[in-house]
């Protein structure tokens, strides 16, 4: 998925650090449309990471890719996990990254996967998310993240994601 980002060949020079934060999920117990059957709660820190493709407008706003880089602890049934995150996404915002709004797809690696009544299917699961970013004060910003996990059937059928409507708390470089 990186590689459709990228124009040219890159360097590890062309991958900035945009930010660092912690986050941690409110919300219901929903997967895109269904009830889950257990109540999970998720609190990690994230980084993003600008990636080589970038276009800049004359308005100050601009659209360009980004990495998401997440390692946490997942909760639910009485049972802690670790979970971690890579996740590519498109950001549209300032040129000063004060307002973000982006999109994307990934992978999530859980290390627990079976719940009391809740089975994720396997411990690689897709990461789907939208996120949005909004200054709070100087270089500190406030955000809200939906993020989804899903084996999209690949560990068979009787598995079910979750959904995490997540708020934000980063600190822009």
């Amino acid at each position: 998925m990186l590689c459709v980002f990228a124009t040219g060949p890159s360097r590890a020079a062309d991958f900035e650090l945009l930010s660092v934060g912690v986050r941690a999920r409110v919300g219901e117990k929903r997967v895109l449309g269904t009830v889950q059957p257990e109540s999970f709660r998720e609190y990690d820190v994230v980084t993003t990471m600008r990636l080589p493709w970038e276009e800049q407008f004359p308005a100050g706003w601009g659209v360009g890719a980004r990495l998401l880089a997440s390692a946490g602890v997942l909760q639910g049934a009485d049972k802690t996990a670790l979970v971690g995150s890579l996740i590519p996404v498109l950001a549209i915002g300032t040129r000063d990254g004060r307002f973000t709004l982006d999109l994307g797809v990934g992978l999530a690696l859980l290390s627990r996967h079976r719940y009391a009544q809740q089975d994720y299917g396997g411990p690689l699961q897709f990461a789907l998310t939208l996120g949005l970013s909004v200054p709070l004060y100087e270089r500190v910003g406030l955000g809200y993240r939906f993020l989804h996990y899903s084996d999209a059937g690949a560990y068979g059928h009787g598995t079910i994601g979750a959904d995490f409507h997540m708020i934000e708390l980063n600190y822009r470089f």
